[in-house]
């Protein structure tokens, strides 16, 4: 008996039906493929990750950042960010 979970149908009624005729005419129905990313991209914008916080930390000055810190601080402890 299969398990219940493998035969679980789609909630929108076109797939659903889409999947009912590849079926019954005997098509085989391939799920999307996923998008490779590009891995000299990846490794760039993984250079450039590791840099971030501490590049932009030492370029600000300590009235900057205390204004950044101030300007969090506000944001966090609003009443619009707790509804």
């Amino acid at each position: 008996m299969p398990d219940r979970s493998s035969k679980r149908r789609p909630r929108d009624v076109n797939v659903l039906a889409s999947r009912i005729v590849a079926e019954s005419t005997g098509e085989e129905s391939h799920p999307p493929e996923k998008p490779t990313k590009n891995p000299a991209a990846v490794a760039l914008g993984r250079l450039g990750g590791q840099k971030g916080g501490k590049a932009r930390a030492a370029k600000l000055s300590p009235e900057q950042r205390r204004e950044i810190a101030k300007k969090a601080a506000a944001t966090r402890w609003s009443s619009a960010s707790r509804d």
